[in-house]
Protein backbone atom coordinates (compact mmCIF):
# COMPACT_ATOMS: atom_id res chain seq x y z
CA UNK A 1 0.00 0.00 0.00
CA UNK A 2 1.40 3.08 -0.72
CA UNK A 3 1.60 6.54 1.42
CA UNK A 4 -0.88 8.29 -1.17
CA UNK A 5 -3.70 5.59 -0.48
CA UNK A 6 -3.13 5.66 3.24
CA UNK A 7 -3.63 9.19 2.98
CA UNK A 8 -6.98 8.94 1.19
CA UNK A 9 -10.02 9.76 3.57
CA UNK A 10 -13.59 10.43 3.83
CA UNK A 11 -14.41 13.32 2.06
CA UNK A 12 -14.52 16.18 3.99
CA UNK A 13 -16.98 16.86 6.42
CA UNK A 14 -17.94 20.64 5.14
CA UNK A 15 -18.63 19.60 1.64
CA UNK A 16 -20.98 16.25 2.91
CA UNK A 17 -22.64 18.81 5.29
CA UNK A 18 -23.32 21.08 1.94
CA UNK A 19 -23.49 18.53 -0.72
CA UNK A 20 -27.61 18.77 -0.49
CA UNK A 21 -27.07 22.58 -0.83
CA UNK A 22 -25.19 22.94 -3.74
CA UNK A 23 -26.88 20.19 -5.46
CA UNK A 24 -29.84 22.63 -5.11
CA UNK A 25 -28.05 25.50 -6.68
CA UNK A 26 -26.66 23.01 -9.36
CA UNK A 27 -29.96 22.35 -10.59
CA UNK A 28 -31.18 25.66 -9.73
CA UNK A 29 -28.39 27.02 -12.75
CA UNK A 30 -29.34 23.96 -14.97
CA UNK A 31 -32.46 25.00 -16.38
CA UNK A 32 -31.01 28.04 -17.35
CA UNK A 33 -27.72 26.82 -18.48
CA UNK A 34 -29.74 24.34 -20.73
CA UNK A 35 -31.52 27.69 -22.73
CA UNK A 36 -28.92 29.55 -23.00
CA UNK A 37 -25.84 26.66 -23.81
CA UNK A 38 -27.47 26.72 -27.74
CA UNK A 39 -25.43 23.39 -28.42
CA UNK A 40 -25.97 21.21 -31.51
CA UNK A 41 -28.75 19.44 -31.76
CA UNK A 42 -27.58 17.58 -34.32
CA UNK A 43 -26.47 14.22 -32.47
CA UNK A 44 -26.50 11.01 -34.55
CA UNK A 45 -29.03 9.33 -32.62
CA UNK A 46 -27.13 6.85 -31.17
CA UNK A 47 -28.22 5.34 -27.97
CA UNK A 48 -26.85 6.32 -24.57
CA UNK A 49 -27.96 4.23 -21.27
CA UNK A 50 -27.75 6.15 -18.51
CA UNK A 51 -27.02 4.36 -15.43
CA UNK A 52 -27.97 5.74 -11.71
CA UNK A 53 -25.53 6.08 -8.41
CA UNK A 54 -26.34 3.96 -5.33
CA UNK A 55 -30.18 4.77 -4.10
CA UNK A 56 -30.74 6.54 -6.79
CA UNK A 57 -33.26 5.34 -9.74
CA UNK A 58 -33.88 6.81 -13.20
CA UNK A 59 -35.58 9.65 -11.58
CA UNK A 60 -32.47 11.50 -10.52
CA UNK A 61 -30.89 10.82 -13.80
CA UNK A 62 -34.19 12.71 -15.79
CA UNK A 63 -32.78 16.45 -16.70
CA UNK A 64 -29.52 14.86 -17.94
CA UNK A 65 -31.68 12.14 -19.87
CA UNK A 66 -33.79 15.42 -21.16
CA UNK A 67 -30.68 17.07 -21.79
CA UNK A 68 -29.07 14.41 -23.70
CA UNK A 69 -32.01 13.76 -25.52
CA UNK A 70 -32.95 17.76 -26.85
CA UNK A 71 -28.92 16.97 -28.16
CA UNK A 72 -30.04 14.54 -30.82
CA UNK A 73 -29.07 10.94 -29.42
CA UNK A 74 -31.67 8.03 -28.31
CA UNK A 75 -31.54 7.95 -24.26
CA UNK A 76 -32.62 5.27 -22.31
CA UNK A 77 -32.51 5.00 -18.34
CA UNK A 78 -31.45 2.16 -16.76
CA UNK A 79 -34.74 0.19 -15.61
CA UNK A 80 -33.83 -1.57 -12.43
CA UNK A 81 -35.89 0.93 -10.23
CA UNK A 82 -33.11 1.78 -7.32
CA UNK A 83 -29.86 0.89 -7.45
CA UNK A 84 -29.08 -1.46 -4.41
CA UNK A 85 -25.55 -2.46 -5.08
CA UNK A 86 -26.26 -5.52 -6.61
CA UNK A 87 -24.02 -7.78 -8.80
CA UNK A 88 -26.42 -9.21 -10.77
CA UNK A 89 -27.59 -6.20 -11.62
CA UNK A 90 -24.57 -6.42 -14.44
CA UNK A 91 -25.73 -9.85 -16.20
CA UNK A 92 -29.21 -7.74 -16.90
CA UNK A 93 -27.05 -4.32 -17.84
CA UNK A 94 -25.14 -6.21 -20.24
CA UNK A 95 -28.08 -8.26 -21.70
CA UNK A 96 -29.57 -4.51 -22.22
CA UNK A 97 -26.79 -3.21 -23.77
CA UNK A 98 -27.03 -6.28 -26.31
CA UNK A 99 -30.53 -5.82 -27.07
CA UNK A 100 -30.10 -1.92 -27.17
CA UNK A 101 -27.18 -2.81 -29.57
CA UNK A 102 -29.01 -5.22 -31.94
CA UNK A 103 -32.10 -2.90 -32.13
CA UNK A 104 -30.38 0.29 -33.32
CA UNK A 105 -27.32 -1.37 -35.28
CA UNK A 106 -25.26 1.28 -33.26
CA UNK A 107 -22.75 1.05 -30.31
CA UNK A 108 -23.47 1.87 -26.97
CA UNK A 109 -22.43 5.46 -24.87
CA UNK A 110 -22.42 4.28 -21.45
CA UNK A 111 -23.41 7.02 -18.78
CA UNK A 112 -22.37 6.16 -15.25
CA UNK A 113 -23.30 7.98 -12.04
CA UNK A 114 -21.44 7.67 -8.68
CA UNK A 115 -21.62 3.50 -8.24
CA UNK A 116 -23.53 3.77 -12.08
CA UNK A 117 -20.34 4.35 -13.17
CA UNK A 118 -18.59 1.05 -11.50
CA UNK A 119 -21.39 -0.81 -13.84
CA UNK A 120 -20.63 0.79 -17.00
CA UNK A 121 -17.23 0.17 -16.91
CA UNK A 122 -17.81 -3.64 -16.35
CA UNK A 123 -19.93 -3.66 -19.36
CA UNK A 124 -17.67 -2.01 -21.55
CA UNK A 125 -15.40 -4.84 -20.55
CA UNK A 126 -17.51 -7.48 -21.12
CA UNK A 127 -18.82 -6.34 -24.24
CA UNK A 128 -16.04 -4.13 -26.06
CA UNK A 129 -17.24 -4.19 -29.24
CA UNK A 130 -20.98 -2.56 -28.46
CA UNK A 131 -19.63 0.01 -26.71
CA UNK A 132 -18.57 3.44 -28.11
CA UNK A 133 -17.26 5.27 -24.74
CA UNK A 134 -18.08 5.38 -21.29
CA UNK A 135 -18.56 8.62 -19.13
CA UNK A 136 -18.43 8.14 -15.72
CA UNK A 137 -19.47 10.69 -13.12
CA UNK A 138 -17.94 10.30 -9.29
CA UNK A 139 -17.84 6.71 -9.80
CA UNK A 140 -15.07 5.02 -7.06
CA UNK A 141 -13.84 2.61 -8.84
CA UNK A 142 -10.54 2.52 -7.62
CA UNK A 143 -11.92 2.16 -4.14
CA UNK A 144 -14.49 0.37 -3.51
CA UNK A 145 -13.40 -1.16 -0.42
CA UNK A 146 -12.25 2.72 0.31
CA UNK A 147 -13.80 4.74 3.40
CA UNK A 148 -16.53 6.87 1.64
CA UNK A 149 -20.01 8.35 3.20
CA UNK A 150 -21.94 6.15 1.44
CA UNK A 151 -20.70 2.84 2.52
CA UNK A 152 -22.75 2.92 5.29
CA UNK A 153 -25.61 2.40 3.39
CA UNK A 154 -24.37 -0.29 1.37
CA UNK A 155 -23.01 -2.26 4.73
CA UNK A 156 -26.41 -2.01 5.89
CA UNK A 157 -27.77 -3.51 3.05
CA UNK A 158 -25.75 -6.26 2.94
CA UNK A 159 -26.07 -7.31 6.30
CA UNK A 160 -22.97 -6.04 7.03
CA UNK A 161 -21.35 -8.48 4.58
CA UNK A 162 -20.75 -5.21 2.67
CA UNK A 163 -17.84 -6.37 -0.75
CA UNK A 164 -17.22 -10.09 0.97
CA UNK A 165 -20.31 -10.74 -0.96
CA UNK A 166 -18.88 -9.85 -4.35
CA UNK A 167 -16.25 -12.12 -6.34
CA UNK A 168 -12.89 -11.51 -5.22
CA UNK A 169 -11.86 -11.70 -9.15
CA UNK A 170 -14.22 -8.85 -10.05
CA UNK A 171 -13.14 -6.35 -6.63
CA UNK A 172 -9.36 -6.60 -8.36
CA UNK A 173 -10.75 -5.96 -12.24
CA UNK A 174 -12.80 -3.36 -10.96
CA UNK A 175 -9.91 -1.15 -11.31
CA UNK A 176 -8.84 -1.67 -14.32
CA UNK A 177 -9.34 0.24 -17.19
CA UNK A 178 -12.20 -0.46 -20.12
CA UNK A 179 -10.16 -0.90 -23.72
CA UNK A 180 -12.17 1.58 -24.85
CA UNK A 181 -12.70 5.68 -24.48
CA UNK A 182 -13.52 6.75 -21.10
CA UNK A 183 -13.90 9.78 -19.62
CA UNK A 184 -13.66 10.25 -15.77
CA UNK A 185 -15.28 12.89 -14.24
CA UNK A 186 -14.95 14.08 -10.55
CA UNK A 187 -14.62 16.80 -8.28
CA UNK A 188 -12.65 17.48 -5.14
CA UNK A 189 -15.09 19.40 -3.43
CA UNK A 190 -17.15 15.75 -3.84
CA UNK A 191 -18.94 15.01 -0.78
CA UNK A 192 -19.88 11.18 -1.10
CA UNK A 193 -16.48 9.83 -2.14
CA UNK A 194 -13.31 10.53 -2.01
CA UNK A 195 -12.38 12.30 -5.77
CA UNK A 196 -9.21 10.63 -5.62
CA UNK A 197 -10.80 7.14 -6.20
CA UNK A 198 -12.47 8.39 -9.35
CA UNK A 199 -9.72 8.70 -11.55
CA UNK A 200 -8.32 6.06 -14.47
CA UNK A 201 -4.91 5.50 -12.64
CA UNK A 202 -2.97 6.07 -16.31
CA UNK A 203 -4.16 8.19 -18.55
CA UNK A 204 -4.00 7.14 -22.28
CA UNK A 205 -5.34 8.19 -25.69
CA UNK A 206 -8.65 6.84 -24.85
CA UNK A 207 -8.55 7.54 -21.32
CA UNK A 208 -9.12 10.99 -19.65
CA UNK A 209 -9.55 12.20 -15.95
CA UNK A 210 -11.26 15.72 -15.63
CA UNK A 211 -11.91 17.48 -12.52
CA UNK A 212 -14.84 19.92 -12.27
CA UNK A 213 -16.18 22.35 -9.38
CA UNK A 214 -19.43 20.65 -7.85
CA UNK A 215 -21.01 18.88 -5.48
CA UNK A 216 -21.75 14.56 -5.67
CA UNK A 217 -25.65 14.68 -5.65
CA UNK A 218 -25.40 17.53 -8.43
CA UNK A 219 -23.16 15.87 -11.05
CA UNK A 220 -25.93 15.11 -13.35
CA UNK A 221 -27.06 18.78 -13.38
CA UNK A 222 -23.78 20.69 -13.40
CA UNK A 223 -23.50 22.46 -16.43
CA UNK A 224 -19.77 21.75 -16.43
CA UNK A 225 -20.39 18.33 -16.46
CA UNK A 226 -22.98 18.62 -18.99
CA UNK A 227 -20.57 20.41 -21.27
CA UNK A 228 -18.06 17.67 -21.59
CA UNK A 229 -20.63 15.08 -22.21
CA UNK A 230 -22.20 16.77 -25.11
CA UNK A 231 -18.46 17.11 -26.26
CA UNK A 232 -17.74 13.33 -25.58
CA UNK A 233 -20.92 12.06 -27.12
CA UNK A 234 -20.05 14.10 -30.34
CA UNK A 235 -17.15 12.41 -31.07
CA UNK A 236 -16.12 9.93 -34.07
CA UNK A 237 -15.10 6.77 -32.75
CA UNK A 238 -12.09 6.75 -35.34
CA UNK A 239 -10.67 10.01 -33.99
CA UNK A 240 -11.56 10.58 -30.35
CA UNK A 241 -9.57 12.78 -28.78
CA UNK A 242 -9.24 14.60 -25.13
CA UNK A 243 -11.77 17.06 -23.71
CA UNK A 244 -9.96 20.52 -24.43
CA UNK A 245 -11.59 23.45 -22.61
CA UNK A 246 -12.00 26.22 -24.66
CA UNK A 247 -10.28 29.23 -23.50
CA UNK A 248 -7.84 29.33 -20.21
CA UNK A 249 -10.48 31.01 -18.52
CA UNK A 250 -12.44 27.86 -18.44
CA UNK A 251 -9.50 25.78 -17.81
CA UNK A 252 -8.96 27.47 -14.60
CA UNK A 253 -12.36 27.94 -12.85
CA UNK A 254 -14.13 25.06 -14.35
CA UNK A 255 -11.67 22.17 -15.40
CA UNK A 256 -8.84 22.64 -13.16
CA UNK A 257 -7.18 19.53 -13.76
CA UNK A 258 -6.62 19.36 -17.79
CA UNK A 259 -3.17 21.09 -17.35
CA UNK A 260 -2.07 18.69 -14.36
CA UNK A 261 -3.76 15.86 -14.68
CA UNK A 262 -0.68 14.23 -16.09
CA UNK A 263 1.39 15.53 -12.77
CA UNK A 264 -1.73 14.11 -10.81
CA UNK A 265 -1.43 10.60 -11.87
CA UNK A 266 2.17 10.32 -11.66
CA UNK A 267 1.75 11.12 -7.94
CA UNK A 268 -1.79 8.62 -7.10
CA UNK A 269 -0.91 5.10 -7.28
CA UNK A 270 -3.50 2.96 -5.70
Amino acid sequence: MSKIEDKIKRPSLIWSLTEASRALFELGIHFPYRWASRLPKDGDKHPVLILPGFLASDRSTIPLRKFIFNLGYTVYGWGEGRNLASVEYLDLLISRVEKLYAQHGQKVSLIGWSLGGVFARQIAKARPHMIKQVITMGSPFKGITKPNNAKWMYDLITKGEGTARVDPDLIKDIPLPAPLPTTAIYSKEDGVVPWEVCLEQVETAIHQNIQVRGSHLGLGVNPSVLWIIADRLNQSEEDWKHFAPGTRLEDYFFYPSIKSAKKLQTQIQI
